[in-house]
């Protein structure tokens, strides 16, 4: 028996969440459409369905709109059916219901991630902890500790102990081999580099080596030190290193294949910080192709590193990424279309709406609150009164007679600034929204509203048409009183 569904939405999506759905058939499951009195479904709040929906109507599933906010889980728990929120904007259903009938699951991946706290040695212990819960939230496997050159660190060791008590698991990263020893013996669960001519170090402490060539390039030396760990039967990784761009990088990429190519089951490290810190672009799309080459050669070890400040988000980058690919290769699939994460400045789909439809939505607005929106043609602006259109907010301002309204003025201000901007970029826009910088830049969290009318605009303008009405009524009575 096919899945039945109820779509709740507002008045004025109704009909093209018909025409959407109707042009998805046929589908593999049934549906039903509830308009549950609001005018616009982005504002439905979880408090709002559970006061207008007393029944589900004998649906097996209830969707909201993406942008739906409150606690989902209160309203399956009474309705006895999954609420789940659909995509933010209602032309993606067919997307959305291409893979089956819910999002594509980005929980798995198989790439364990390494971030270096690069300065450990002048960090005291709370300040290298704090960097490594940090790094952990950010989605980090293993902490490895960055020794600098001529430069003591004689809290090792305690600097492991403080990190192992807090069940993180730790890699020490130094060319001196007595760092390498001590880190080792105080209980660091992975030791990089050795090369051929330390790798005996590996026989003194438990920790996993990670092998890298003598010389730089020299993959015949890495392959003789493999051979070292292969006889012992001890475990290891192998990393041939990424060079930066000009000065050997292409060279490095086909070691990488050629490690993989002399060693079909050995376990590999790429470090990324020679391309996401020496390279003058944003780090999220190099992140994405290395992951990508990671991927598709079976690496499942990488190293990442946040010290200039455009590769901040190094490590958060990386779980996206690699949970991303992850998903693409297990679907046989390219990896477009199963996360908007990794499209930060640019998204697939910017403008929703063709000009000719939002005139056509602009006309169905019979109160005084804004909408804005934007098409390919520039920022829309409208409401009962009368529609605009431009590119510059400066120009757009003076036409919406708000110089006396000031907390009014300000929203407006903010969100022409926002539309100006995604327009600009060619970002998807939504009224009261922050543009979403995918992983970029942490979401700004909203108070939840209690009235229907949650969005900061749609509230203004409501308490200044009650103030109005107020003084309008108010006028009245004194004329009648004046009368009598």
């Amino acid at each position: 028996m096919a899945e039945r569904i109820l779509f709740l939405t507002g008045r004025l999506a109704e009909k093209q969440l018909h025409r959407v759905l109707d042009s998805m058939q046929p589908t593999e499951f049934g549906y039903k459409v509830q308009q549950i009195g609001i005018s616009v479904a982005a504002l439905m709040t979880a408090q709002l369905i559970e006061r207008r929906v007393p029944d589900p109507m004998g649906a097996d599933r209830i969707m909201v709109p993406g942008r739906c906010r409150g606690d989902l889980e209160k309203l399956a728990a009474r309705y006895r059916v999954p609420v789940v929120r659909g995509p933010d904007d209602l032309k993606d259903l067919p997307e959305y219901f291409g893979r089956g009938g819910k999002p594509p699951d980005l929980g798995k991946y198989d790439v364990r991630i390494f971030a270096e706290i690069v300065d450990a040695p002048t960090l005291d212990i709370p300040g290298i902890l704090e960097r490594a819960r940090a790094y952990r939230g950010d989605g980090a496997d293993v902490i490895d500790l960055g020794c600098l050159p001529d430069t003591p660190f004689p809290k090792l060791e305690k600097a492991v102990a403080a990190l192992k008590a807090e069940g993180f698991s730790v890699s020490v990263d130094s060319a001196d081999a007595d760092e390498l020893r001590r880190g080792g013996k105080a209980g660091a669960d992975f030791l990089l580099s050795l090369d051929e001519k330390t790798v005996a170090l590996a026989d003194e402490v438990p920790a996993v080596p990670v092998l890298i060539p003598s010389t730089p390039g020299d993959l015949d030396s890495l392959d003789r030190a493999i051979k070292v760990m292969r006889a012992k039967k001890k475990p290891f990784l192998a990393d041939p290193i990424l060079d930066p761009i000009h000065f050997g990088f292409t060279d490095s990429l086909v070691r990488y294949h050629e490690l993989r190519r002399r060693h079909p089951d050995a376990g590999i490290l790429m470090g990324l910080g020679n391309l996401t810190e020496l390279t003058g672009a944003d780090t999220v799309g190099i992140t994405a192709t290395l992951m990508g080459v990671a991927s598709e050669l079976a690496i499942r070890n990488m190293l990442v590193v946040q010290v200039s400040p455009h590769a901040r988000r190094a490590v958060k980058e990386l779980d996206v990424a690699r949970r991303i690919m992850y998903r693409a290769r297990e679907d046989d699939a390219l990896p477009i279309g199963h996360s908007e994460a990794l499209l930060c400045l640019h998204d697939r789909k910017p403008f929703s709406y063709s000009p000719a439809e939002v005139a056509e939505l602009a006309a169905q607005i019979r109160d005084p609150s804004f909408r804005i929106q934007i098409s390919t043609d520039g920022i829309h602006i409208f409401n009962r009164d009368g529609s605009h259109k431009g590119v510059d907010p400066f120009a757009l301002f003076p036409l919406l007679g708000l110089e006396d309204d000031g907390a009014h003025a300000f929203y407006i201000g903010v969100e022409l600034a926002r539309a100006q901007t995604a327009w600009q970029l060619g970002k998807a826009y939504s009224q009261d929204e922050e543009l979403d910088w995918g992983v970029a830049a942490d979401k700004v969290r909203k108070e939840e509203s209690k009235d229907d009318y949650q969005a900061a605009g749609h509230t203004l303008a409501v308490k200044k048409n009650k103030a109005a009405a107020k003084r309008e009524k108010k006028s009245r009575a004194g004329k009648r009183k004046a009368k009598r």
